[in-house]
């Protein structure tokens, strides 16, 4: 699969991946074929590249999170998809208080508003906050209550106690049949639920478990890693958690634990999670090592993804193309996504910071992209 390193307009209907990095980010153009990919990039490079995403609203706008060694942590917006980048004049950004408070060491998560409310965007950061913006990503604001709400503060915990690199707010989902209806993850801090345009928040952990010998009464024990809203039913959530793999079908709000159906020799510990746009039953994971140390590598050097069919009843090992042993790399929570293409195209970066796809939903990989820096995220979109 060949890689073309010539910048050039993308096409409509074409899927462009975008990959942000440890070290910049790059923009990957498929053919209608997804046979061949163009490398645009790097942009920002050497700067901590955490989000790359397209505004599905208007096909062009993209907003990147970045922690610069010089501007610290902010957003860039691009409306031209990537040719040319601007700052954001207000990035997110704690309230100030007396003591000096807390600071966003870094924007994590970024999604954009409801289809409904052109140019509003959310964002979660590290240490966990929520904020939002109404001019497309120019100007950012702290989100509902939750920043500095008494509760939700003891649920976050301090900075020590998230996931190495800081506690994130993720997961961020808005409801496409109701805007005012929102879904977050904190990790650590459980996964919340909104159903008044972020004026209050609830938790919904029932039936998650925590590690063992700590009391799963306490919000702030539960560590989801990535939570899916079903794009075509969206009643329905998938979570890879720190302690298993969910499914969650509403009204109810007890989760249950599908990823005791995985192997066992393999385990149902990892951190991304993809749904299938069309079947709410289909979705495909990426396992890793979860054995007492959490090396944070595929199980024995031997990467594959897990997909199910039957909504987590039973799992099936897509490994083919992909290295067979001494592969010591893993993929991150926002490493892994897939397109709306029939059949539908995954794709997933790695923290060794190679780029993988397949064009038939898992059943073959290819490798299109390698010697990346460590991959944070990947997303696939379609540009107008």
């Amino acid at each position: 699969m060949a890689v073309n390193q010539n910048a050039a307009t993308p096409k409509p209907g074409n899927t462009l991946l975008l990959v942000a990095t440890r070290k910049g980010a790059w923009l990957y153009h498929g053919d209608p074929a997804r046979a061949t990919w163009r490398a645009d990039g790097p942009h920002f490079l050497g700067h901590i590249i955490s989000h790359v995403v397209l505004d599905p609203r208007d096909g062009r706008t993209l907003l990147a999170a970045a922690k610069t060694g010089h501007l610290g942590p902010t957003i860039f917006r691009s409306t031209d998809l990537g040719r040319s980048w601007k700052e954001a004049a207000q990035p997110p950004a704690f309230a100030t208080v007396a003591d000096g408070g807390r600071s966003v060491d870094h924007t994590f998560w970024l999604t954009p508003g409801h289809a409904d409310e052109a140019d509003v965007w959310y964002a979660g950061t590290s240490p966990q906050g929520l904020f939002r913006s109404a001019d497309g990503g120019v100007t950012w604001a702290p989100f509902s209550n939750i920043n500095d709400d008494p509760q939700y503060r003891k649920w976050m915990g301090t900075v020590q106690d998230g996931t190495p690199d800081g506690p994130k707010l993720h997961s961020i989902i808005v409801d496409p049949r109701d805007a005012a209806h929102l879904y977050l993850a904190m990790s650590g801090g459980g996964v919340h639920e909104s159903t008044d345009g972020g004026e209050s928040f609830a938790p919904i952990v029932e039936g998650l478990e925590v590690v063992e010998g700590f009391d799963r009464n306490d919000i702030a024990f539960h560590d989801p890693h990535c939570v899916r809203l079903c794009p075509s039913n969206p009643d329905r959530l998938y979570q890879q958690n720190h302690c298993g793999i969910y499914r969650l079908d509403r009204p109810s709000r007890q989760w249950l634990r599908i990823g005791k159906n995985m192997p066992q020799q393999v385990g149902d510990i990892g951190f991304p999670l993809v749904l299938h746009p069309r079947d709410a039953d289909t979705a495909w994971v990426f396992p890793m090592d979860g054995t007492e140390v959490w090396p944070r590598t595929s199980p024995d050097g031997k990467p594959a993804v897990y997909a199910t069919r039957d909504a987590g009843a039973t799992w099936q090992r897509l490994d083919a193309g992909l290295p067979a042993g001494e592969a010591w790399w893993t993929v991150k929570r926002q490493a892994m996504t897939a397109d709306r293409r029939n059949p539908l195209g995954l794709y997933f970066g790695t923290t060794s910071g190679e780029l993988w796809m397949s064009r038939d939903e898992g059943k073959e990989w290819r490798c299109i992209a390698q010697h990346l820096p460590e991959i944070y995220a990947v997303e696939a979109a379609e540009p107008a």
